[in-house]
């Protein structure tokens, strides 16, 4: 048997009153709101009707504490996956308006469709894939969930859809708990839904990190 759907559901806010963009660094976790959100994506899930066979998490703690309405819900042992973490950012742990402000910065901004400041789009792009491929294989009959981060599900979005990895942080569509799905024919993966089910309009920690 193979999974039915694939959904890869973003994490919530997270508690950062600083806006320190903290991409791999530990001890930041959801906030009050953020918990809410999560409990909504995994609503939205169950809302299908389609039972939950398998679920993954990036290590980050924010990751495995929005899979935790997922675990309670469909009654599963979230499974780690380094390969869902967020990308590595040489901005990490400062706050971003302040550092592109310094010009001894810019020369990390220098390409762009790498991009120069971190993991390569191509890198992110192949590794969730390769999480993907695996975890539709092993599944049992029923839907795959995976909670990770902004940049590597929008990643995933581009790849999929065949559009250049290059893109605007700024204007990915991948929102607090947004919840992406996908199916795969043969060996072809196809986007089939993107929902926003949570509540974001009075979250503070929203952005591409």
């Amino acid at each position: 048997m193979t999974a039915s759907r694939l959904h890869f559901v973003r994490h919530g806010e997270v508690h950062n009153p600083a806006r320190v963009l903290y991409g791999r660094l530990p001890d930041y976790h959801l906030s009050t709101a953020g918990r809410g959100m999560a409990v909504a994506a995994a609503e939205h899930v169950a809302e299908s009707g389609r039972p939950v066979s398998a679920l993954y998490s990036s290590p980050l703690e924010r990751a495995q504490e929005s899979a935790e309405p997922f675990a309670e819900g469909f009654d599963l042992v979230p499974e780690i996956d380094i390969r869902l973490i967020e990308p590595t950012n040489v901005f990490e742990g400062t706050q971003m308006r302040r550092s592109l402000m310094n010009p001894l910065n810019w020369w990390h901004l220098r390409q762009p469709a790498l991009p120069s400041w971190g993991e390569p789009y191509s890198s992110i792009a192949e590794r969730m894939l390769g999480v993907m491929d695996e975890a539709w294989d092993e599944a049992a009959d029923g839907d795959v969930v995976m909670v990770s981060h902004q940049a590597p599900i929008w990643i995933t979005h581009l790849r999929v859809a065949g559009l250049p990895l290059r893109h605007d942080p700024r204007t990915r569509r991948c929102a607090l708990s947004s919840v992406t799905s996908f199916e795969r024919v043969g060996d072809v993966w196809r986007e089939v839904a993107y929902a926003e089910p949570a509540a974001t309009g009075g979250a503070v920690d929203v952005g591409a990190v």
